[in-house]
């Protein structure tokens, strides 16, 4: 197949051309045998290719001479496209450096050698080189409606504190997700969050999102107020029934779940709010710290009623973030950590870049362009006017 394409893309280049002829009816541009044959390390092992070549018949000193330059199989290309790719996948996927040589030869043969794990080094300079590009790069033309905000702890083996990475996924008003932010914070603190949030805005990102979620963590909503004071706030339920359980006893924690459980489930506003007043009838005599972790939020828990529907599952969780960091988890674990935050933060960078090709839409996505165009919702219903 691979020969076939190159055959194919030759013959391509010289029709392009047949129209140039000399003086006696010859063709400028003709097909002129092979170039030496070579090995390629593909995926499905290596493979001799013969590259056909093109002369084109004008001298050397002709203005209008072309060349020929495969784009299928370049100059001096030893190994696929894919094959270059390998070795941070398994890398990222928690193969480590000792073991890589044994994994790639384990899906590639002997001939894997050509592929050295010590490219992995240089993967990292060449991934914090693009998380640097990639900080710079405009959001002029875009616009978010919706964010997810977290903040995701990694241990560094040689420094003592812990690393907290902020992170911030948009989604655009055709339903994509993306990635938005990515900043080493200081904790999660509102200086760090306002950093991430300031850098946003001077990439040229002016129209606030409309709802951010993200869990209980202050330094996020405050740094949020002042930075886009007109976005609303929908807390995480899944960090909130977390942080609700663990003041419980886990006696009663399994039956507590399925009260919380009625409140974001609940079909309205006004179910959720009775649900949440039971839960707090039924607990808050024995448990008033398991209780006052709930009410304080009561109306940020309860703002996906105000959107669609059919966007409640993706408002009610941060767990876009979370279901990308589940990978990120098991590379630490493997490597036990990275050395450095620099090095941590690149690799984090690129994970999420892999993640973000295989990140869905939203459900129902064109209802966006209707939360953009400020249409109202109640109860997750588009309002009718009356007349």
């Amino acid at each position: 197949m691979l020969q076939s394409a190159l055959e194919a893309e030759v013959d391509s280049f010289v029709s392009r051309h047949r129209a140039t002829r000399d003086e006696d009816g010859r063709r400028h541009v003709v097909r002129n045998g092979y170039c030496p044959e070579r090995d390629v390390l593909t995926g499905a092992g290596p493979l001799k290719v013969k590259q056909p070549r093109v002369r084109d018949r004008r001298g050397a000193g002709a203005d209008d001479r072309v060349s020929f330059t495969s784009s299928i199989l370049p100059p001096y290309l030893r190994r696929s496209k894919k094959l270059d790719e390998l070795v941070p996948w398994l890398y990222l996927r928690g193969i480590s450096t000792g073991d890589m040589q044994p994994a790639l030869e384990a899906l590639l043969g002997e001939n894997a050698g050509t592929l050295s794990a010590n490219t992995v080094v240089r993967l990292k300079e060449q991934w914090a080189k693009e998380h640097d590009e990639w900080r710079k790069q405009s959001l002029a033309e875009r616009e978010f409606v919706y964010v997810w905000a977290d903040g995701v702890y990694f241990n560094i083996r040689l420094e003592d504190d812990r690393q907290c990475i902020l992170v911030l996924m948009g989604a655009t008003k055709d339903g994509k997700k993306r990635l938005l932010g990515i900043l080493d914070g200081f904790r999660e603190s509102e200086q760090s969050w306002s950093e991430l949030l300031i850098g946003l805005k001077q990439r040229g990102l002016r129209i606030a999102p409309k709802v951010a979620v993200g869990d209980g963590a202050l330094g996020f909503w405050k740094a949020l107020r002042k930075v886009f004071p007109a976005t609303r706030e929908q807390r995480c339920w899944v960090h909130k029934t977390a942080n609700v359980l663990n003041a419980l006893p886990r006696s009663v924690q399994f039956k507590a779940k399925k009260d919380l459980h009625e409140i974001w489930q609940a079909e309205t506003r006004d179910d959720a709010y009775r649900a949440f007043d039971t839960f707090i009838e039924k607990y808050d005599a024995k448990f008033p710290k398991a209780t006052a972790k709930l009410t304080r939020d009561r109306d940020a828990l309860l703002t996906f009623y105000d959107f669609p529907a059919e966007h409640w599952s993706h408002l009610r969780t941060t767990n876009p973030i979370e279901s990308t960091f589940a990978t990120v988890r098991l590379r630490h674990r493997r490597t036990k950590g990275s050395g450095t935050r620099h090095a941590c933060l690149a690799m984090v960078f690129r994970l999420i870049q892999l993640a973000e090709t295989n990140w869905r839409r939203l459900k129902s996505s064109n209802l966006l362009l209707k939360v953009v165009d400020g249409v109202r919702f109640v109860d997750g219903l588009e309002e009718r006017n009356a007349a």
